[in-house]
């Protein structure tokens, strides 16, 4: 029975339309229909899709369709982490339980391995891995996303030259000085094949995107036009007044390249050594409560643990979470915490709870702009790298764009004022700064030092 099975997956396999329908199991849309064409008749695609509109669903089925079709290939996933294309292994790898068994071996975390030779496995973000292995096809999923793009280009380039091999690039827009945008854009990546994917074509019943879904999102990026354009419409889009300019933000997404690891966060349930310093932005109702942390590694900051609580705030459980994590990873250097609204009484309750080495910050503009010209800072002089990370609860978010959510005014005395549009969250933003800002001496505020011109 299962070679029957085998028999019929295989002659299916001429077609990928007919083999997603009867052998993965689900119906392309019309713009993935679109998509599988222009991956089976072009070598280089660059696929600009708005948020959930399936592109990892359709890639996921393209390269294991491409794996049975073409015997003994070697197929790489690649993207700005290790997590991202691990996370892109599972999806190809949830496909296989369509097929007989027989045309597959056993599945790992970073490497699928097919009775015909075919292999599909995860790379981290790194060029000098990438040029080893000599490869038939790869997918470079959230390359605007992706620190080092050129060098991963370059690298991906000389890998396929001796096999004529497939590059499908996808992602949705972040900043314009990339060359996720020139592949899209530029008259010299004219041989890329182009697909433009919004909303509105993506939206039920044409499109796997759920009514209620969109609407919590239009509500969620409030105020905030340029985040709509960017993850709904697949333009690209950034507001002038933005505090940390994307192009900034993309370039400490730490990889191997960059920082020396590929980073991702550390597990809250293991036990960690190292020297921590910690932010928390306290909250109650309309925003969120975040703790975050950072570990000081051979004076680079690498960001290890993000902790957004649900609403509404309960101290004595945000209390008892960081003091968890305190003694679990052996304490923290120092912990900067924002009680502007709750007062030194917070203070004094944290040490109540065991939790050391903490000291309050009140968000005075000139305490505020201190903070932030700090993170700047570190960022620009890349003493600080976080890890590509997204959560769906208690609120659909990732990092870059929580990062990008700050705006900065100038005020008449030269000093800068920071907010955020409305309906949207700065508290990942602050908690980070909080923490970061924990690595040096608090002082009495300087003015003149955080005066503008």
């Amino acid at each position: 029975m299962e070679k029957i099975r085998e028999e019929e997956a295989v002659k299916l396999g001429d077609e990928p339309v007919e083999f997603f329908r009867q052998v993965v199991g689900f119906e392309p849309t019309s713009y993935q229909k679109e998509w599988i064409r222009l991956f089976v008749e072009n070598q280089f695609m660059a696929g600009r899709w708005c948020r959930q509109s399936g592109k990892s669903w359709i890639m996921a089925a393209l390269l294991l369709w491409y794996a049975l079709k073409h015997a003994d290939s070697y197929i790489a996933l690649v993207g700005p982490s290790w997590r991202q294309t691990k996370l892109n292994i599972r999806r190809v790898s949830y496909f296989l339980r369509r097929l007989p068994s027989t045309m597959y071996h056993k599945p790992q975390k970073t490497r699928l391995a097919f009775t015909n030779g075919s292999v599909i496995e995860a790379f981290p973000n790194n060029p000098d891995t990438i040029r080893g292995p000599t490869l038939h096809a790869v997918w470079w999923d959230e390359a605007n996303f992706t620190p080092n793009d050129g060098d991963l280009y370059d690298a991906i380039l000389f890998t396929l030259g001796t096999t004529d091999g497939k590059l499908a690039c996808t992602s949705t827009p972040w900043n314009t000085d990339s060359l996720f945008w020139k592949m899209c854009n530029h008259k010299d990546f004219s041989d890329f094949a182009r697909l433009h994917v919004t909303w509105q074509q993506a939206l039920e019943p044409n499109g796997p995107l759920k009514k209620g879904i969109l609407e919590k999102i239009r509500k969620q990026f409030g105020e905030d036009p340029a985040r709509w354009r960017r993850e709904m419409e697949a333009e690209w889009a950034e507001d002038e007044d933005v505090w940390l300019p994307q192009s900034l933000i993309v370039s400490c997404v730490g990889t191997v390249k960059n920082c020396g690891e590929d980073l991702q966060l550390f597990d809250p349930e293991k036990s960690y050594d190292g020297e921590f310093f910690g932010g928390l932005d306290f909250a109650q109702t309309r925003d969120y409560c975040v703790f975050g942390v950072v570990e000081r590694v051979n004076d680079r900051l690498f960001l290890r643990h993000l902790k957004i609580f649900q609403q509404p705030t309960k101290y004595a459980h945000v209390l008892g979470y960081v003091k968890m994590l305190q003694d679990r990873w052996g304490g923290f250097a120092k912990i900067r915490v924002d009680f502007t609204r709750e007062g030194p009484s917070i203070i004094s309750d944290m040490d109540t709870a065991g939790i050391r080495s903490v000291e309050g910050v009140n968000f005075s503009v000139p305490r505020k702009s201190e903070m932030a010209n700090l993170l700047r800072q570190r960022m620009n002089d890349q003493r600080f790298f976080f890890p590509l990370v997204t959560w769906e609860k208690p609120y659909r978010g990732d990092i870059c764009s929580e990062l990008n959510v700050e705006r900065y005014e100038l005020r008449r005395d030269g000093t800068i004022a920071l907010s955020h549009p409305t309906g949207t969250h700065d508290d990942v933003f602050w908690s980070i700064a909080l923490a970061v800002y924990g690595t040096v001496e608090m002082k009495a505020v300087d003015l003149e030092s955080l005066r503008f011109g």
